[in-house]
């Protein structure tokens, strides 16, 4: 049965398995976390590694009355989020040089929007664009992550809390992946629909590399509802308001890790087995190492300009690359030292000479990649401009 004949919201049961918490059961969700005794050995690990191994069964209690005690006063969602805007405040003063938010001046208070940006961090990106909304007074977006990522009953109840709803990539069979990729893309409709902002990457999965394209299978997805409404795809998607965002941080935590496993994949024919916590792990290795300076930047929704889902891709690609900040990491290992100042190229091959040698190359060319994309970007739309030039004089 198609989505659109039994959902008149999104607050449909339809969606019950795949939608984020709501107010009246945030208190369970909390509950579940401070009882969780995976999170709890894993806070007493990392605070107390002697002692978690002499006793830990005495601190379980008393991170328990911790977490409780740091929780009661959160009964919303509301109040949810603006203990992780505190938070989000700690990470920038602690492991950052300063965060820029640009465009997010021009966004209406009263419109939802389909944020599609690049992606280099698990919850970082969109934690930013939350916290950019918020400080402009804005609500925060209703976050996709892929199910891969529901590791455990803490990291589920927590990214529920914090308005996320859930991609199911596990999926095999192609008959069931079309119908959860409906469902997903009549959740994504509907939020819209009703005002409610939306986050989804422009691929599925970090950009490893540090190339930033657009995956036009995502775009599809977005239209799969369209089409059960009858609507052709360009009229569908300039109702949902995509804006393009560009994340640039000067320095990625996850740098070598990233390289590791470009490495394993490219020695194993594609293949790497990732650990069972590797992608909590991640997360918190992005909080909390040091990212240098951050720039993000929200651009106009599209609204035409294309027909198809590839040319709606080559817009969002464009905006991202033109709106990278290439910050002097990206210069130098881009082999222009020369444009950035003496003290910030010596920071980058410091950072390049802790790595194992082996995986230097590809560090480097993970953050030379977005300054190479914009040269490409710009060289097309170089050619494009002379190409109408031509064609309008022969006109004439």
């Amino acid at each position: 049965m198609a989505v659109h004949s039994i959902a008149a919201s999104s607050a449909d049961p339809v969606f019950e398995d795949i939608r984020p918490c709501r107010d009246d059961e945030v208190t369970a969700e909390l509950n579940k976390i401070c009882n969780d005794k995976d999170l709890l050995q894993g806070i007493i690990n990392f605070r107390y590694p002697l002692l978690s191994k002499l006793c830990p069964f005495i601190l379980k209690p008393f991170v328990r009355k911790y977490l409780t005690q740091r929780c009661e006063h959160i009964k919303t969602i509301a109040d949810f989020q603006k203990r992780v805007a505190d938070f989000m405040h700690h990470t920038i003063n602690t492991t950052t040089d300063g965060v820029e938010f640009v465009g997010f001046d021009k966004l209406s208070k009263d419109t939802g929007y389909l944020f599609v940006s690049n992606h280099r961090d698990i919850s970082l990106d969109p934690a930013f664009i939350d916290l950019a909304l918020y400080e402009h007074g804005l609500d925060t977006v209703r976050i996709a992550i892929g199910d891969n990522l529901l590791k455990s009953s803490a990291a589920t109840s927590l990214m529920r809390l914090n308005k996320s709803f859930i991609v199911q990539r596990s999926v095999e069979s192609p008959r069931e992946k079309l119908k959860a990729l409906t469902k997903l893309s009549a959740y994504i409709g509907l939020s819209i629909k009703e005002g409610h902002s939306v986050w989804i990457a422009q691929r599925e999965g970090r950009a490893k590399d540090g190339d930033d394209r657009t995956e036009v299978s995502v775009l599809k997805m977005f239209h799969l509802y369209g089409r059960q409404l009858k609507q052709p795809f360009k009229d569908y998607i300039a109702g949902l308001n995509l804006v393009p965002v560009a994340i640039s941080y000067e320095y990625d935590p996850s740098d070598l890790n990233k390289a590791r496993e470009l490495d394993a994949r490219e020695r194993n024919h594609g293949q790497y087995k990732k650990g069972k916590m590797e992608d909590l792990l991640t997360i918190a290795g992005g909080i909390k190492g040091y990212k240098g300076r951050i720039k993000v930047v929200a651009g106009d929704p599209i609204r035409g300009g294309f027909e198809t889902p590839e040319e709606l891709a080559a817009l969002i690609d464009r905006f991202i690359w033109t709106h990278y900040e290439l910050f002097p990491s990206a210069l130098c290992a881009a082999g222009l030292e020369d444009k950035v100042k003496p003290e910030d190229a010596a920071k980058f091959k410091a950072r390049l000479s802790q790595y194992p040698e082996e995986l230097r190359a590809r560090v480097s060319a993970m953050y030379a990649k977005p300054y190479f994309n914009l040269q490409q970007s710009n060289q097309a739309q170089g050619a494009a401009a002379a190409a109408s030039a031509t064609d309008s004089a022969k006109s004439a």
